[in-house]
């Protein structure tokens, strides 16, 4: 029942409950299914070993680092405690994963979830798309407006750098702007691969590569410049052990040429010139961080610090200077546990053949059910993709205010059950000593402030 009322919390989370029960929606469902989740979950959370992993450590630390930054930074304890209970659900996304996705068939159907919400908004906008998309009525014709809704939920209209109109696709709810969606689509197009096929071509053709050509269909009509470039990392990180480096290099700017050829980006330029203003608002942040270095000025209130009341547009520097870096730190930790938990996975000569396991708790362990079987190869191509996809949110985070949403900390969660499934079956070693553990993230901390004033200062150069 928990993982049932999971993929459909998860679901609703993305398509919004107007997209998932019609009309149910006003009986405010999706309250009903968070509540019975948390009744379901708390019990099993409270008895597993999910509590005692770092994540929880660094998810426990940014929820306190949360309160106190609107707390201290803004000096509002009621907002502390609204901030705490806005950021909690989204981080409660990874305990929910955790203990209700404890097979590779259940990650599964999870990953076929998310890939569901694309795949739902793609046809909607394709459909809507192939009709046509007239504007909606609007009382500001002014042709200055950056951008302005369609008559279709699904598309937005906005100016090029070349002043002409594009129509970008976009999602509901949660995912309601072209690059939110995009970042998602870079996310989750790594799952497509769970369900591949060693010599079954058809099956192939049908699930995974007709699928795979929809998203990246999906992906040029949010023409997302970030996305463009998260695709290159992602086609790097998967192809450099087979082809090398070099050549996996090589490939993505081939294929990087090729898609700016093809208008990608809509005619939005990729260049230090075209994220000028971007580059700014990092620049302003990063003074916020140097004058309010240890708790930030406060979840969400990074706009007010800024000379066009903007955020940065970078989940690094917006999690530092709104949390401060004791924020980051926590931050960094999840982030650096996560993806050490994937490498580990991923890594043919860290892996080792599944051990037998027999349920403690069965009074006849001939008898008791029958526990998934899985093999080294399944392990090691979960966790390849797990890596891929956090590769793709983590560079489209680089141009996205995204460090607290939903979505890292259920890619985190689902990194996770795969390591926790690999481990209680002795596949892998135990995790590094939590004291190591928290010496690497502090160097983890200082490096990603470093690398975004380095980052800034040689953007800055090429304007």
């Amino acid at each position: 029942m928990g993982f049932a009322l999971s993929v459909i919390y998860f679901v609703t989370y993305y398509l919004t409950p107007a997209a998932v029960f019609g009309p149910l929606a006003a009986l405010h469902i999706q309250i009903i299914i968070a509540a019975l989740l948390i009744i379901v979950s708390v019990p099993t959370l409270l008895k597993s070993f999910t509590l005692k992993m770092p994540q929880s450590l660094a998810l426990l630390g940014l929820a306190i680092a949360v309160f106190l930054s609107v707390l201290i930074g803004m000096r509002w304890p009621g907002g502390a405690v609204q901030a705490f209970l806005n950021f909690v659900p989204n981080a409660f996304a990874f305990f929910i994963v955790c203990i209700h996705c404890n097979t590779i068939k259940k990650l599964k159907v999870l990953a076929a979830a998310m890939l569901f919400v694309c795949l739902f908004v793609i046809a909607h906008g394709a459909f809507d798309l192939l009709r046509g998309l007239p504007e909606s009525p609007n009382t500001q014709e002014d042709a200055s407006e950056s951008s302005l809704k369609t008559a279709s939920p699904y598309f937005l209209r906005q100016l090029s750098d070349n002043n002409v109109w594009i129509y970008r696709l976009e999602g509901l709810g949660e995912i309601n702007d072209p690059n939110d969606f995009a970042q998602v689509i870079v996310s989750v197009i790594p799952f497509m691969f769970l369900f591949w096929r060693p010599r079954n071509l058809l099956w192939n053709i049908l699930v995974v590569l007709l699928p795979l050509c929809a998203f990246l269909f999906g992906a040029y009509l949010t023409h997302s410049r970030g996305s463009l470039v998260a695709l290159m990392a992602v086609i790097v990180v998967a192809a450099r052990r087979r082809i090398g480096t070099v050549p996996s290099l090589v490939l993505a700017a081939g294929i990087f040429i090729a898609a700016s050829a093809l208008q990608f980006t809509g005619g939005r330029d990729i260049s230090a010139s075209a994220g000028s203003g971007r580059t700014g608002l990092w620049g302003e942040s990063m003074q916020v961080l140097v004058t309010h270095p240890l708790f930030g000025v406060g979840y969400g209130n990074l706009v007010n610090y800024t000379d066009d009341n903007l955020t940065a547009h970078n989940s690094v520097v917006v999690c530092a200077a709104e949390l401060g870096l004791f924020g980051l730190y926590f931050w960094s930790l999840f982030l650096y546990s996560t993806i050490s938990d994937a490498l580990a996975i991923a890594s043919p000569a860290n892996v080792t053949e599944a051990e037998p396991i027999v349920p403690e708790d069965a009074p006849f362990p001939q008898t008791a059910f029958k526990i998934e079987e899985v093999d080294k190869a399944e392990i090691n191509r979960v966790g390849s993709l797990m890596v891929l996809s956090l590769t793709g949110y983590l560079v489209t985070g680089l141009f996205l205010s995204r460090a607290f949403i939903l979505t890292p900390f259920l890619l985190g969660g689902m990194a996770e059950a795969a390591f926790l499934i690999a481990l209680k079956r002795g596949m892998v070693p135990p995790r590094m000593p939590l004291a190591r553990l928290l010496k690497f993230t502090g160097g983890l901390t200082i490096s990603l402030v470093v690398m975004m004033y380095i980052l800034i200062r040689a953007l800055n150069l090429m304007h």
